[in-house]
């Protein structure tokens, strides 16, 4: 019998934006950069990029998963997750 021991489970992820003002992000698997104006991270849905001004990481916790954003939000863009379904899937539901 195997055991998953050294194996992880994939991280809950949510992402809560309190008045453009207060971002909290949990499941973050790893942090790639970070400035006044972007914010980019890695998640299990895939790369998360937050764009904004005045932008302020004021909580970093990479083994517990969470990060919180302060400042002027203006959006947030997921890439490079997993796609479901594709245009065959989209068709036929």
């Amino acid at each position: 019998m195997q055991s998953n021991a050294g194996a992880s489970a994939p991280r809950a992820h949510t992402v809560t934006l309190n008045d453009r003002k207060r971002l909290s992000i949990t499941g973050v698997e790893d942090v790639d950069c970070f400035n006044e104006q972007i914010v980019v991270l890695q998640t299990p849905l895939g790369t998360l990029t937050v764009t904004g001004s005045g932008l302020n990481v004021s909580q970093l916790s990479v083994e517990d998963g969470r990060v919180s954003v302060e400042g002027e939000v203006d959006a947030l863009e997921y890439t490079g997750g997993k796609r479901r379904g594709g245009v065959l899937g989209r068709l036929f539901r």
